[in-house]
């Protein structure tokens, strides 16, 4: 699909429907700065728009459930996952985003299926994706914020370093089990960081 034919008013429709209203809100919040983000980093802002508008397109559905759909449309799930069911609102979301939503550009469901985790080597978009679920302006919990939102529009890989180093010691401090994959993503993030 032509990215210009994706029709965001229509996704938001239908969107506002699958969410409750504080998760529909940080979505339209991601969505607006992943857009902000792609015209600084020169970055489709289509691509940005829907793939923020549907990072969270799952996340509304029941733990159980999701388990059940994953297992449904055959969506492999993690040891860690089982154990954490809440993170699979992102796979199940590349799902929902592909079939619901007509979405069929692969950068745009990647992005969706990392927001989450992070992932080691992500390319721009999810990087784009990842940082705007986290610094959008209904964000206010996460130490530093002001320092990663202007790191946001300056260096996307050092601001990845800065959000994975934040989250996986507030995992470590609340004594949660932390994803494989966020570790890997960590150390690549934190090589690149310490190579300038």
């Amino acid at each position: 699909m032509d990215t210009t034919a994706y029709n965001i008013p229509e996704m938001q429709k239908l969107l506002k429907k699958e969410l409750d209203s504080p998760r529909f809100q940080h979505t339209l919040g991601v969505m607006y700065t992943a857009a902000s983000l792609a015209m600084v980093h020169d970055y489709s802002i289509i691509d940005a728009q829907v793939a923020g508008l549907l990072h969270d397109c799952a996340k509304c559905i029941p733990n159980e459930k999701k388990l059940k759909l994953c297992q449904k449309y055959n969506i492999e799930v993690t040891p860690y996952e089982k154990q954490n069911p809440f993170i699979l609102h992102a796979k199940l979301g590349v799902w929902i985003a592909s079939h619901k939503y007509s979405v069929d550009k692969a950068e745009i469901l990647d992005s969706i299926r990392w927001h989450t985790t992070g992932k080691a080597a992500m390319n721009d978009l999810e990087k784009i994706i990842y940082i705007s679920d986290y610094i959008e302006p209904g964000r206010d919990k996460a130490p530093n914020l002001d320092i990663i939102r202007k790191t946001a529009f300056r260096n996307l890989d050092e601001c990845m370093y800065l959000i994975l180093k934040n989250c996986l010691k507030y995992l470590k401090s609340a004594h949660r089990e932390i994803d494989p994959v966020s570790i890997s993503a960590f150390d690549h993030y934190w090589n690149l960081h310490n190579q300038v």
